[in-house]
């Protein structure tokens, strides 16, 4: 078992200029990361007009890495399959895309979600999953094809409002029925939709693949300066209205040491990246929620 770091929790240092992805993965390493999530949002890997994969940026990556030893675990990134006709097709054909990158940074596995985070909140009821499951489903099942091609392992994440929940996450999973596709198991963003954290990971870890790690402040009523979906360190709202914010690991309101128990008593032995999107300096907020990581883990009984 490996307890890692996504790029994502860095992402304010990499797009105010104050670190580079190669910085952020000597900072990882410096500060005892074991493995190294790739997020593509204040980076690309490809051009954006051509959709050239840039091998060579890609090369110095890779061996970026691999002299900080710090193995490059996953690649994550956004998609919606909740669409029809061409757009669907256009899409899925991005993702395949992203796909490629993966493959070409040697990345085991890659997570792509398969609705939009900024879903409205009126049209994540169960009608309207039930309605967009078969084409998720799909949709997913030829990423997960060409994944195998192409030699990495697809996933999903339990991921904003419409595509979370252990319910809805293991009917989409039993749906594809793919060897090569899994789960990532977010064990924070299960309180995105008001699921306690201990018991979805409790009822997801079995199929987990890989784990992001989180921590949230949760309040029942409105803190001020609160939105519905920007998660980049302030307040948004739940499915079922509570108000979030990310935090520190351990430092939230999630019982960190009951998740991570859960995990270690289904036997979970693979990798976890730590997700930060709070408001304290992501550096120190970093190094913080890996010590705690770890100290956590090894205190809590198999």
């Amino acid at each position: 078992m490996r307890i890692g770091l996504s790029s994502y929790s860095l992402d304010g240092e990499m797009k105010k200029g104050r670190m580079t992805l190669e910085q952020v993965i000597d900072w990882a390493a410096a500060h005892g990361a074991a493995c190294m999530e790739l997020v593509p949002f204040a980076f690309r890997l490809d051009d954006p007009a051509t959709g050239r994969i840039d091998t060579g940026r890609i090369g110095q990556i890779r061996r970026r890495a691999r002299d900080a030893g710090v193995p490059l675990c996953n690649y994550s990134v956004l998609a919606d399959f909740c669409r029809e006709g061409q757009a669907l097709e256009d899409e899925i054909r991005r993702v395949c895309h992203e796909v490629d990158i993966a493959a070409e940074l040697g990345v085991p596995r890659m997570r792509h979600d398969v609705s939009g985070f900024r879903r409205p909140q009126a049209e994540n009821g169960v009608r309207d999953f039930d309605r967009w499951l078969p084409v998720m489903a799909e949709a997913a099942a030829r990423v997960a094809e060409h994944g195998k091609e192409r030699g990495v392992f697809t996933l999903i994440e339990n991921h904003g409002f419409f595509a979370n929940g252990s319910d809805r996450v293991l009917r989409i999973l039993d749906r594809v029925r793919h060897e090569n596709y899994g789960l990532l198991l977010d064990t924070g963003n299960t309180v995105c939709v008001d699921e306690d954290a201990a018991a979805a990971a409790k009822a997801l870890a079995s199929r987990a693949q890989m784990v992001h790690l989180k921590d949230f402040y949760i309040r029942s009523r409105d803190p001020g300066d609160s939105t519905q979906f920007d998660c980049a360190g302030r307040w948004f709202r739940s499915r079922g209205g509570k108000y979030l914010r990310g935090a520190i690991l351990g430092q939230g309101d999630l019982d960190v040491w009951a998740v991570l128990g859960a995990l270690k008593q289904s036997g979970y032995d693979g990798d976890i990246a730590i997700e930060f999107e709070g408001l304290e300096d992501a550096p120190y907020a970093c190094a913080v929620s890996l010590l705690n990581a770890r100290r956590i883990w090894d205190a809590c009984d198999a």
